[in-house]
């Protein structure tokens, strides 16, 4: 008897303490509260957690930051912002995170997880293993989302809806995926990936490195062209705008990319130019020899998840046409909502004052799509499943 009850306070004391940990506040530093950093500090206050969000950066930005409760203190000093966090967010640009990764060391409490925004991530995994304490865990992040905008202003809690987020642990360093901190990531609605570092930067030369300096290339030609008094930018539209619309990201964080990725940029480059430079010999031909270049890229192209940012786990769209008159955005939200359909991601994709537009929405399933095609067709509304 005198056992089983000792057995049943041990089960309190246990539960008393769970209760305790894991309502206690998890206090978040985020240093550099701009776009990236500024958008995780509003999608963590949305989460379903208790947390404390101390912001670090300029007296301007953390007024900002403060105002539309991105933080919920400023600190002036590292050494105050990081001192109580049990988690670090390095939210600059990358020679900034690689210069605070040398001076945090000494005032990070035991146990504390740092991770970083940074696009590329072998040059600062290094960094942290170099310079970091062994007492904490470092976690190199880079969320693959972002606007043509910049600062706090700019900041969005939805930044990450469907994005994907990946994450490189230092060697030797492992964090379950039941921890609070990829809990709280995920309240994001990010979707994590764990690569290596070196895998990541392989890729993210490919998918995002090299498309950039494309899209700035390409713009400039068009731009050459304009100034010969051609009405090349008046024609630039539709795919030359999207392909080129990264062509407005900021140098200042372009640089930093390039340079800490120059040799997986360069191996991509080389690829590009030896097999772009077949093609001037094959256009001259009557038949340009082609064909089987397009279809592969069609194939490959079609199979990327169409409605995830960074292309990952595929969501399921319907598409909906609406009348320009009020209540029409209300009446195929509403309708959804009624029969308690979740969107996922929501797209206005035309628009015609006057007439109305088409919207891209997305689901968990394509069996939610359908169902979602069938309630909003029953209200008269005009919706297809691609």
């Amino acid at each position: 008897m005198q056992s089983a009850v000792q057995s049943l306070r041990n089960r309190c004391e246990t539960m008393k303490s769970y209760i305790k940990n894991t309502s206690s506040p998890y206090r978040i530093s985020i240093l550099g509260v701009g776009l990236i950093g500024g958008s995780l500090g509003l999608a963590f206050k949305s989460a379903q957690d208790t947390v404390e969000i101390t912001g670090y950066a300029s007296r301007k930005t953390l007024r900002r930051a403060l105002r539309r409760g991105a933080i919920d203190f400023a600190a002036f000093d590292l050494e105050t912002a990081v001192a109580d966090a049990d988690c670090v967010i390095l939210g600059m640009p990358i020679e900034a995170i690689r210069t605070t990764l040398k001076t945090i060391g000494p005032f990070l409490k035991r146990g504390a997880i740092v991770t970083d925004v940074g696009s590329v991530k072998q040059i600062i995994v290094q960094d942290a293993q170099r310079y970091l304490p062994s007492s904490v865990t470092f976690i190199g992040g880079h969320p693959m989302a972002g606007t043509e905008n910049r600062g706090i202003v700019a900041a969005d809690p939805l930044l990450f809806q469907n994005a994907v987020y990946v994450l490189c642990p230092a060697r030797g360093n492992k964090i379950p995926r039941s921890s609070r901190f990829i809990r709280l990531l995920e309240s994001t609605g990010a979707r994590l990936l764990f690569l290596d570092p070196k895998t990541h930067d392989r890729i993210a030369a490919a998918v995002s490195h090299v498309p950039q300096l494309l899209a700035v290339a390409m713009m400039n030609i068009v731009g050459a062209a304009d100034s010969n008094r051609h009405p090349a930018l008046q024609l630039a539209a539709g795919g030359f705008r999207d392909i080129t619309r990264i062509a407005s990201s900021p140098y200042e964080i372009w640089d930093d990319i390039l340079r800490y990725n120059k040799s997986e940029i360069r191996k991509v480059l080389r690829l590009l130019i030896r097999h772009i430079g077949k093609y001037p010999n094959r256009i001259t031909a009557r038949k340009t020899g082609l064909k089987k270049e397009f279809q592969r890229a069609k194939e490959l192209r079609d199979a990327i998840p169409k409605n995830t940012k960074g292309f990952l786990a595929p969501l399921h769209d319907i598409y909906v046409q609406i009348k320009d008159e009020p209540g029409s955005l209300k009446k195929m939200t509403g309708t959804l909502a009624k029969n308690r359909i979740n969107i996922k991601d929501i797209e206005l994709l035309k628009i015609r004052e006057g007439t109305g537009g088409t919207f891209r929405l997305s689901f968990d399933s394509a069996s939610i799509a359908a169902f979602a095609v069938k309630v909003l067709q029953k209200r008269g509304l005009d919706a297809v499943q691609m």
